[in-house]
């Protein structure tokens, strides 16, 4: 029987799976447990019989100068579906949909493939998906507006929030929004892989979830490694609950969501997608064979990926995200400082990583991946949803598109880069 590999939002480079999309997945972990791998716009819906390739770097027009974006003519835009249908047809992805925005340049908005395997219905760019672990980027805005309003501060240690965390009175809350807790991911405990494989429709609670992370010892010393861990988030999801009296849910929704006027993006408070949407693909199962994982419950992701959204809500967030316009000018930069990832031309600050200039957040969670970010210099966003989230060659499919994407409009900010990560065990 394959062990199942429950990857969350994995954002960066060789981090420690259920983590984000860039890098291949690890090899093993110290258990011994498998490492869980937990958009006037030009809008077709496109089929994925495809037999055109990719554009070659030759074949690629060069951006304009200043600019770093490619104009979006219909001959880029050829290149474009050509380049998407290519990794659709090589990484076996159901469906995907594509936006492009830049000012002066042009829009491009296109779905591909089917958002049901069952009936053959297309995908479109009005669907909504799970979001994984962009839901990252709303927690720690949630938290960052307390920041603004006095409540907390960064340099805060855990311990004076939440009971019984290792290390609690000398982790900050700086740390762990920057990933460098040192507290072990709960999603590689083997045992938590082993119950949520058994149910993937139980719910679990958050403080469910630190069990599963505290039995383990810690990784390093406060702040002095990068590790990509879900733990993290459950924890400043706590926080922000204590100090607003609030569920998390209903503060993100008041708080973030409708102050960024996102009027089709939801923190769910049960397994049920909004209307419209895809369906989504794992092979994240007992078996390792493909299931229809639309119905999971993500409440084992909660503050680090439990959030669901679509195309517009996505790409209206990720320019709010990487501005700042909802927090003030110190404390987004504050955010924007970023630590070295595994991979080069690639920082996390906190909630938010830069990567050869793109500046947002990815996500994944079985069924489904996103790609939301921003590239300042162009004004330019990049939208890529899919509703899968099963590896091509060690490879995330988010992350193939978003390379073959960004290799023809914006040949010098290529997404990921083009050095190979060299996969971290243990």
């Amino acid at each position: 029987m394959k062990p199942t590999h429950l990857r969350l939002c994995r954002a960066c480079a060789a981090a420690a799976a259920a983590g984000l999309l860039i890098a291949p997945a690890a090899a093993g972990s110290a258990s011994g447990a498998s490492v869980p791998r937990w958009s006037a716009p030009v809008t077709t819906t496109a089929t994925t019989a495809a037999t055109a390739p990719a554009p070659t770097p030759s074949s690629t027009p060069s951006p304009e100068t200043g600019t770093g974006f490619t104009p979006l003519t219909p001959a880029v835009a050829a290149q474009l579906d050509a380049a998407v249908r290519q990794v659709m047809r090589e990484a076996q992805v159901p469906g995907v949909t594509v936006g492009l925005w830049a000012p002066g340049k042009g829009s491009y908005v296109r779905s591909f493939g089917v958002a049901d395997k069952a009936t053959g219905a297309p995908m479109t760019p009005s669907l909504h998906v799970r979001i994984g672990s962009e839901t990252k980027t709303f927690t720690v805005t949630a938290l960052l507006q307390l920041v603004d309003q006095g409540k907390v501060r960064l340099d805060d240690r855990i311990g004076d929030y939440v009971a019984g965390v290792p290390n609690g009175d000398r982790i900050t809350l700086r740390e762990l929004a920057g990933m460098r807790s040192g507290l072990f991911n709960y999603s590689l405990d083997g045992d938590f892989i082993k119950n949520l494989q058994a149910d993937p429709e139980r719910y679990v609670a958050p403080r469910q979830l630190l069990d599963y992370s505290f039995k383990h010892p810690v990784q390093f010393e406060p702040g002095a490694e990068f590790d990509y861990s879900n733990t993290n988030l459950i924890l400043l999801g706590l926080v922000v609950e204590k100090i607003t009296g609030r569920p998390l849910h209903e503060v993100i929704t008041k708080d973030v969501l409708g102050p960024a006027g996102l009027r089709s993006t939801v923190f769910p408070t049960s397994p049920a997608l909004p209307v419209p949407y895809a369906h989504g693909y794992t092979d994240q199962t007992a078996t390792g064979k493909t299931e229809d994982a639309t119905r999971w419950n993500p409440s084992w992701a909660w503050a680090a990926g439990e959030m669901a959204s679509d195309l517009q809500d996505l790409r209206s967030w990720a320019r709010t995200l990487a501005t700042g316009t909802l927090l003030k000018p110190a404390t987004q930069a504050e955010r924007l400082k970023t630590t070295p990832m595994d991979i080069p031309g690639a920082g996390y600050g906190l909630g938010i990583f830069d990567v050869q200039g793109w500046i947002g957040h990815n996500g994944s969670i079985p069924g489904y991946e996103v790609l939301p970010v921003y590239l300042p210099p162009a004004q330019a966003t990049m939208v890529i949803l899919l509703n899968t989230d099963s590896q091509y060659k060690g490879q995330e499919p988010s992350t193939l598109f978003g390379e073959a994407v960004t290799s023809i409009v914006t040949p010098d900010h290529v997404y990921p880069g083009h050095k190979p990560v060299v996969p971290r065990t243990g």
